[in-house]
């Protein structure tokens, strides 16, 4: 993996990957992530102010195949996150009003990678729709591919946080009554 260990503060700072343009976060010696967007290996560092164009959304990719066995598992209505972590699936029942997911220790969702801010990004569910918020970031966040400070959510929309991809999924139905049947 590559470091950046040069700059005025060395390997800590924002960087744009090549290919795309999306950008990360790195403290000192952190390890260079693969671009989350597009699978780039190639970064540089992001000037303060410097003006970067929202990458293009990249073409809709296919769903894992952990996707459909964690939507097969669900059993109680409501709103799900599910993301891979270290090659476990991890879903995520969201409550009522606001679900912070982050890297921080008081996130509802945690994500403890140095690509995820702290306080990364809010889901909300409530009567008035489902929606995502960037919650300052540094990474940004993504619905399907196109970059949102706040977006209505939908089944089966795909949420970029960091290098992370969380899937958002709504079982409608309550399960239990067929699971108890078979």
């Amino acid at each position: 993996m590559q470091h950046y260990e040069a700059g005025t503060l060395a390997g800590i700072g924002s960087f744009r990957c090549d290919s795309c343009g999306f950008a990360i976060s790195l403290k000192q010696r952190d390890e260079v992530p693969s671009c989350p967007s597009c699978n780039g290996e190639s970064f540089r560092r992001q000037a303060l102010f410097e003006e970067v164009e929202t990458p293009a959304p990249q073409p809709e990719r296919e769903q894992p195949d952990w996707l459909a066995e964690a939507r097969d598992a669900l059993v109680a209505a409501g709103e799900y996150l599910a993301f891979e972590e270290d090659s476990r699936t991890r879903v995520v029942a969201l409550q009522e009003g606001w679900t912070r997911v982050g890297r921080s220790l008081s996130a509802n969702v945690r994500i403890d990678d140095p690509t995820v801010s702290r306080r990364h990004a809010l889901v909300y569910c409530g009567e008035d729709g489902d929606k995502v918020l960037d919650d300052r970031s540094l990474n940004g966040v993504f619905r399907n591919g196109k970059q949102v400070d706040l977006a209505p959510l939908e089944d089966g929309d795909v949420i970029a946080v960091g290098r992370f991809t969380l899937h958002y999924l709504v079982l409608a139905g309550d399960r239990s009554a067929v699971a108890r049947l078979r």
